[in-house]
């Protein structure tokens, strides 16, 4: 490493950082690994912040040590996350879900372009749902793994409420309130109550498409799981799609985000808004109380939200709040305390989003809630595809598509936090 590469002033520095601040080596995919990488991190850190204090400016070998060891903690984290989605994912070899006759008739279409069997079985079943030129459902089998893998890797599934319909929009009614109700003696008369007032949210579903391609030699080795090779190809590219539009979907042709609706002062959030909690400090954190826009947070939802509660903030704000501490100067981040867990923020998890704003001025890098309660995502049964082996040759183009739905169903449920000075 030279000097240049360093941007120390003297050889001597650079090789100080060399030899003395380097993280630990490897990739220890352990709890026990991740404990003893963020037992690193926290020295370090508590060491730059006393060089901090003392000299009155940061000292750039204890920076750069601090930053490397929070860069290899979260390359271990995500070590051990696909780990755990692996150990997660179902076998081959588990019963099919549906009929082998169904099954051979997708595989022909897929493999050799062979519709005939699928005509035959979409008549005997008068099947409306599919056609020639939109494709043709996929086998049930094939849509439950993409199903569970994309609930495996994007980060709303995880935590959000998830339903199945067979529509294209669900209608749910809500009460907005004025239903009345109290206590009353056994033998006391009941007064007539008033009627509640209701109101119906409706969530449709956008289509969502991917276009993985395959040679024919692919498409002709009869030892390739096409099946298990389609839903790979396609989880990803739905998952990365719907987890963008979760968190920031215009609503429009996507799902409606959380950071999409009107974000308010709490103090006056009402019915189709979303409340929040200023920083006090344009792009950061008030540096006296870092800790308290987080607690005040954490409050924000009244008591009954709180208990399935959780954070979901990208990873660079992760970095960046694992280096804060309380007022009796303990670090306010934990690793996870067991296999496939999560982090934890003042004892609540924290659910990683990248699609979440990093820290930025007036930036909304920070939500938090009961997301169960809070945010409904809406899944239409019936995975489509359509092979194409004109448009791309000599590789066969499946245009697959599905249609999903998503937006707050209780307001009341997920507040957020915005690096703004206080109004």
């Amino acid at each position: 490493m030279t000097v240049e590469q360093t941007g120390f002033e003297t050889k001597a520095h650079a090789q100080t950082f060399e030899n003395e601040y380097q993280t630990p080596s490897g990739h220890d995919t352990s709890l026990d690994g991740i404990k003893g990488t963020f037992e690193a991190f926290k020295d370090a850190n508590d060491e730059r912040l006393k060089a901090l204090e003392k000299r009155g400016h940061d000292d750039v070998v204890l920076r750069e040590k601090v930053d490397r060891i929070n860069t290899a903690m979260d390359r271990q984290q995500k070590l051990l996350d696909q780990l755990a989605l692996k150990g997660r994912r179902p076998g081959l070899g588990q019963e099919p879900l549906v009929p082998d006759e169904r099954k051979e008739a997708f595989l022909r279409y897929v493999r050799a372009g062979d519709a005939s069997a699928l005509h035959t079985l979409e008549a005997k079943s008068l099947s409306t749902a599919t056609d020639p030129d939109g494709g043709y459902l996929a086998p049930l089998e094939t849509e439950r793994r993409v199903t569970a893998a994309m609930r495996d890797v994007s980060p709303m599934r995880t935590i959000a409420t998830v339903r199945e319909i067979g529509a294209n929009t669900y209608r749910k009614p809500v009460s907005l309130g004025g239903a009345a109700a109290g206590w009353v003696g056994e033998t006391d008369a009941r007064p007539e109550t008033a009627s509640p007032t209701l109101a119906a949210l409706d969530f449709p579903t956008m289509e969502l498409y991917a276009m993985p391609a395959a040679s024919q030699t692919l498409l002709d080795d009869a030892v390739v799981d096409i099946e298990q090779w389609l839903a790979d190809e396609i989880q990803g590219e739905f998952a990365a799609q719907e987890g963008a539009a979760f968190i920031t979907g215009n609503g429009t042709s996507q799902p409606t985000g959380i950071l999409s609706y009107p974000i308010v002062d709490d103090q006056g959030q009402t019915h189709g808004q979303v409340g929040a909690i200023n920083t006090g400090v344009d792009g950061g954190f008030d540096p006296a109380v870092p800790v308290d826009t987080l607690l005040d947070l954490i409050y924000a939802p009244r008591q009954t939200y709180r208990g399935n509660a959780s954070f979901v903030m990208n990873r660079s704000t992760i970095s960046d709040i694992r280096k804060l501490k309380d007022a009796d100067g303990n670090y306010i981040w934990q690793p996870a305390s067991q296999p496939g867990g999560a982090s934890t923020l003042l004892g609540y998890p924290v659910v990683e989003s990248e699609d979440m704003p990093a820290i930025s001025t007036g930036s909304t890098s920070i939500a938090f809630g009961d997301f169960a309660r809070g945010y409904l995502i809406v899944d239409r049964v019936g995975l489509r595809v359509l092979r194409d082996p004109f448009s791309a040759k000599p590789y066969v183009l499946f245009y697959t598509t599905k249609r999903v739905g998503g937006g707050i169903q209780d307001f009341d449920a997920i507040k957020s936090c915005v690096l703004r000075p206080k109004a």
